[in-house]
């Protein structure tokens, strides 16, 4: 199910394609989306969206990726600067290779990291080839 299909408001039946994709969106309706990388190779899903309460701002997407069922999943947060909404596929591209995700740095589902420590978000940051918020 994509963004389009989430939208029980409606607030994407007046779209212009005047960017990537409208201009606001409803957090909720991006939650589930799929995530491809540029060779068309399944990522993932976003499984979260994270706001930094400091500055207003999306920090991470959290995606889930592999397992069967919900068993096995590994997730992943990849900062919000590193997805690319696809409007014509209606999904997200994240620009890595598949192996690159493999053995990114993850997380279980019933541990999440401190997304707020700073060295944490360079970690992050960096890893994606995004230049570091702190």
């Amino acid at each position: 199910m994509n963004y389009e299909e989430r939208d029980s408001h409606g607030m994407y039946k007046l779209f212009t394609t005047d960017g990537p994709g409208p201009s606001l969106m409803g957090a909720g309706t991006l939650i589930g989306n799929a995530v491809f990388n540029q060779q068309y190779e399944d990522l993932g899903e976003v499984k979260e969206i994270m706001l930094d309460m400091r500055t207003g701002q999306v920090g991470y997407a959290v995606l889930t990726f592999g397992g069967f069922l919900g068993m096995g999943e590994k997730y992943f947060a990849v900062p919000w600067k590193a997805l690319v909404l696809d409007t014509k596929n209606k999904r997200f591209i994240l620009n890595v290779p598949k192996s690159d995700l493999e053995s990114a740095p993850g997380f279980d589902k019933d541990d999440w990291p401190d997304m707020a420590n700073p060295e944490w978000a360079a970690h992050i940051d960096t890893y994606y080839g995004i230049t570091p918020k702190y």
